[in-house]
């Protein structure tokens, strides 16, 4: 996934808190706490105290971010001929959201239904008789309660629009108030970090900073996520109301890291705060390393070299096979970064890195939600 840069003003790359994007990323950790092991705990005791009507409610609109992250949670980069900046609080992004016309609204809202057009820049359903089809056709697939929500939304906009606000505004006043008091000093903290950084720095270094997952190319005309998606954005395209770049942090969005790259918004770069200890290997690395262990053979040997470090002739041995057909398998676990080699003697020997691999399962997961 890439976002060209080329052509913008350095002041126009701002990192900036938004207490709706975090509400979003909160609610996601309350309807899907898998994905977030950290938050176990205030996950189960947040849920376990919410009113049983909000609870409803919540339950009703959850398709808005847990099978996608609506764009519904960032509309500073929608509003058409708007400054591009954050609320300074929870009611102000609230009111950026009001000021999101009904096409983008619907749109966004409705992103479930059509994530496979997402960045093509495909019309409304609000406008678009083809698009407004696929939207209840794929809203079927999720239930009957999406297809009224859909139904309900293509009709009338506006008193959908007033329910999912007041629905934003009983969270915060239930838990998301709290929660953001408790947050919102990191998050500012962090944002001002990577600032000065970018300032003092460059481009390079605060992109670094953010995610070992972002990179910038040598030009410093793109930056580029590694993510098994793909998607473009262009920063400085004259169509976004304010060309330039956004990166928000936050606390509780480890493992994903989201780009909005949608057509005529302006690109943002949703990011966990860094977290060192919970780093994953880029996805080209954990893809080499699932493909190193699916041979047969290879499996096999790393049942040897589990207990012990051993040398290509005991393995080539033990295994009924050529010494070069052990050093073949053992060059591609070795390029995938599964095993370790020392020389003893006149010996080279071999080991399986328990470390990396008891680590495969957790990588592969973060590595798809990323």
């Amino acid at each position: 996934m890439h976002i060209d840069i080329a052509g913008l003003a350095p002041e126009s790359i701002v990192f900036e808190t938004s207490p709706l994007a975090e509400l979003g990323l909160a609610l996601h950790a309350l309807s899907e706490p898998g994905h977030h092991p950290g938050l176990h705990g205030w996950a189960t005791a947040t849920a376990s105290a919410l009113e049983p009507d909000l609870a409803d409610r919540l339950h009703e609109a959850e398709f808005l971010w847990r099978n996608t992250f609506s764009d519904v949670f960032l509309p500073f980069a929608g509003v058409r001929g708007g400054s591009g900046r954050t609320g300074a609080n929870l009611a102000e992004d609230l009111d950026i959201l009001d000021r999101l016309d009904d096409e983008r609204f619907v749109a966004a809202a409705l992103e479930f239904t059509c994530s496979s057009l997402y960045g093509l820049g495909a019309p409304s359903p609000l406008c678009d008789a083809t698009m407004r089809a696929r939207a209840l056709d794929m809203a079927a697939a999720r239930g009957p309660q999406q297809v009224e929500f859909t139904q309900q939304l293509l009709a009338d906009p506006a008193p959908l629009r007033r329910w999912i606000r007041r629905l934003f505004e009983d969270c915060d006043q239930a838990f998301f108030s709290d929660t953001w008091r408790r947050v919102q000093v990191q998050l500012v903290a962090d944002a001002r970090h990577k600032t000065d950084l970018l300032r003092r720095k460059g481009l390079g270094e605060a992109v670094a900073a953010v995610s070992t997952a972002l990179s910038l190319d040598e030009a410093g005309t793109r930056i580029s996520a590694d993510k098994l998606t793909e998607g473009r954005a262009n920063a400085a395209d004259p169509a976004v109301g304010r060309p330039g770049l956004t990166l928000v942090p936050s606390a509780f969005g480890w493992p994903h890291l989201n780009l909005l790259h949608a057509p005529g918004w302006r690109p943002v770069i949703h990011y966990p705060v860094h977290r060192p200890e919970l780093s994953s290997p880029a996805v080209e690395l954990l893809q080499l390393r699932m493909e190193a262990l699916a041979h047969p053979m290879r499996m096999r040997l790393c049942r040897h070299l589990a207990r012990s470090a051993y040398t290509t002739g005991e393995l080539a041995d033990t295994y009924g096979i050529t010494a070069p057909e052990v050093s073949r398998h053992l060059a591609a676990l070795k390029k995938a970064g599964l095993v370790t080699t020392r020389r003893r003697g006149r010996y080279v020997q071999h080991q399986l890195d328990l470390t990396v691999v008891a680590r495969l399962g957790s990588d592969f997961l973060e590595g798809i939600l990323r």
